[in-house]
């Protein structure tokens, strides 16, 4: 026999065994708590031994409260025990960022009686602000009004650590919230039991409002004919702290038309179901983002020059038959 082969075979079959001798706490407490969520999913598909210690709930919870502090509230919490996997249950659903291509004509289905958000805010990858919020879905206003939903109360400022670049420039202002601003936005179903990351975590876009002078930073995500923009509105003086006036967030078409509440979830629905989950990336998401704001654009202009050629018919129309009547009646008697 091979000794080299010997060898590597005994070597396996010595790993295997000190593996599966190892009292369990200790894989959990300094082997398995170590690991992020990717690497913990892969190694529970080693062994099956890994795979019970793997799915440990104490695990997922720590790591969904360490990746989403938002989740560690009681409301949140409450919700995601009612899961399958619990805390597993809605990692997988949320992390990363939802891909999908919404179907052109949807099943229409009644939304549940509510829909729970929770959003984080990170500065610099240390989470600052944390928020769950319950929108009330059976109301009038939610199915036939456009969907918006505003994480902070009317008049609310939020104080945050963020601080305000100092530099005179408006650009590098705007540069350095792109750079150190990051926002997760979990929407969970409760009836259903999924949820879905509505975030691409880095922004794709930022500008100081003409009006207010404040800046508003957008994260997006795309699916194909809609997709779902969040705002969040920054102010404060260069140097010093800068605080958030308002998180939003609403769903729009390609048209720019905001999509009304009873549309946007089945949209969400269908998301939440059949939509891939990808790791976000910055330039494809701001491509996307782009490249959607691109088409609106074009559509709208589209319009407007197609409404103006049918108003420009409707002139001559008229005007041929106040023409066409002003020679009957002078000429037609």
């Amino acid at each position: 026999m091979d000794t080299t082969s010997f060898s590597s075979s005994s070597s396996s079959s010595s790993s295997s065994s000190n593996i599966t001798t190892l009292h369990p706490d200790i894989i959990q407490s300094h082997i398995l708590n170590r690991l992020d969520a990717p690497t913990l999913a892969s190694a529970s598909s080693t062994t099956l031994h890994l795979r019970r210690l793997c799915t440990d709930q104490h695990l997922w919870r720590n790591i969904c409260a360490a990746t989403w502090p938002s989740l560690n509230q009681p409301r949140a919490a409450d919700l995601i025990a009612t899961f399958p996997a619990a805390h597993r249950s809605v990692f997988s659903d949320s992390f990363p960022s939802i891909h999908h291509s919404p179907s052109p004509h949807p099943t229409p289905t009644r939304p549940p009686p509510e829909l729970v958000s929770a959003v984080d805010l990170y500065y610099k990858g240390k989470p600052v602000f944390s928020r769950v919020i319950t929108t009330d879905t059976q109301k009038g206003w939610f199915l036939s009004s456009p969907l918006w939903v505003d994480l902070l109360d009317p008049n609310e400022v939020v104080p945050t650590p963020l601080i305000f670049a100092k530099c005179e420039e408006e650009s590098s202002r705007l540069a350095h919230l792109e750079q150190n601003l990051e926002l997760s936005w979990i929407v969970i179903d409760p009836t259903g039991k999924r949820a879905a990351n509505l975030s691409s975590r880095r922004p794709v876009a930022a500008r100081r409002h003409w009006l207010t002078g404040d800046l508003e930073v957008s994260f997006a995500v795309t699916m194909e004919s809609v997709q779902c923009v969040i705002r969040v509105t920054c102010f404060g003086k260069a140097g010093g702290a800068m605080h958030v006036r308002e998180v939003g967030l609403m769903m729009e078409d390609t048209e720019g038309r905001h999509v009304i509440g009873r549309d946007s979830f089945v949209i969400l629905q269908d998301a939440m179901a059949n939509g891939e989950r990808r790791k976000p990336d910055p330039e494809e998401a701001r491509a996307r983002f782009e490249k959607f704001c691109r088409l609106k654009k074009d559509i709208r202009e589209r319009k407007v020059r197609r409404d103006n050629a049918m108003d420009m018919v409707a002139m001559l129309v008229s005007f041929t038959v106040f023409v066409s009547l002003f020679w009957f009646m002078v000429f037609g008697f």
